[in-house]
C-alpha cells in the first residue's frame, strides 16, 4: 500500500505548492517522516528508510533539498549510459565526453547520506537547501553519528531571511581508528536541522555508512 500512500501524499503537497518540483516534493515526505513506532521506539533505518509518512508536516516541511532537471545529465553520464540513451531521456542533445564532469549519486542534492568508508577515509559532501517556511528563520544543526565516524556539519547554524533563498552545507564524515569497536560493518545516524522560534520545523536526514 506505500505506493497509492505515497501517491496521495505526493498529489495532496502538489495541490498545495503547484510550483514545487518532485525532487522537493520527495525531500519533504523524506524529511518530515517520522522515526519511531508506536511504542517511542526508533525503528532502524534498513527496516523503515526515511520513516513512516506523516502528511500534516510534509506540507510544511520547512527545508526542501531541491534538484534541477539539468542536475541528473552529469549523474546518467557518469552511471555509464550512452549519450544516445542520455539524449533520449532528456529530450536533447547532450555530450557526455565534453563539458560534463561525472557526478555520482552521493553528490546529487539527495535529502539523504549513504556513505562508503576505508581505513582511514575521509569524504565531504555538499548539499543545498531552499526555505520554503517563514522569512528571517534561523537553523541549527544535530547530528547522531554512527559508530565509528565523526561528523562534521559547516556552517552549524543557517540563517535565512526570505522565503525561497537558498543555502549550502557540508558534511565530513571521517572513519576513526579501526581499534574503534563496532557492532556491525554498517553504521546508521542522522542529522536534523531543527528551527528556532514557534513554527518548530524538524528537517531529518538519515545517514547510512558502510565500512569496507
Amino acid at each position: 500500500m506505500s505506493c497509492p500512500h505515497l501517491s496521495g501524499v505526493a498529489a495532496l503537497i502538489k495541490s498545495a505548492h503547484p510550483d514545487w518540483s518532485p525532487a522537493a516534493i520527495k525531500s519533504a515526505i523524506m524529511t518530515t517522516a517520522y522515526t519511531f513506532d508506536l511504542n517511542n521506539n526508533p525503528i532502524s533505518i534498513f527496516d523503515m528508510g526515511s520513516g513512516h509518512v506523516d502528511a500534516s508536516r510534509a506540507l510544511h516541511p520547512g527545508l526542501v533539498y531541491d534538484i534541477e532537471p539539468d542536475d541528473y545529465i552529469p549523474y546518467l553520464c557518469g552511471l555509464g549510459y550512452s549519450e544516445q540513451q542520455v539524449r533520449f531521456i532528456v529530450q536533447r542533445k547532450v555530450n557526455c565526453s565534453r563539458g560534463i564532469t561525472s557526478k555520482p549519486e552521493a553528490e546529487l542534492n539527495y535529502p539523504t547520506f549513504f556513505v562508503t568508508l576505508y581505513t582511514g577515509d575521509q569524504m565531504t559532501y555538499t548539499r543545498t537547501v531552499t526555505n520554503v517556511g517563514r522569512p528571517f528563520s534561523t537553523y541549527f544543526s544535530k547530528v547522531s553519528s554512527p559508530e565509528g565516524v565523526a561528523v562534521e556539519v559547516v556552517p552549524s547554524v543557517m540563517r535565512f531571511k526570505e522565503v525561497k533563498e537558498k543555502a549550502s552545507y557540508t558534511v565530513t564524515f571521517t572513519r576513526l581508528d579501526d581499534n574503534v569497536t563496532r557492532s556491525s560493518n554498517v553504521g546508521q545516524g542522522s542529522l536534523v536541522w531543527y528551527s528556532i522560534g514557534d513554527d518548530g520545523y524538524k528537517v531529518l536526514s538519515t545517514i547510512v555508512v558502510v565500512f569496507v
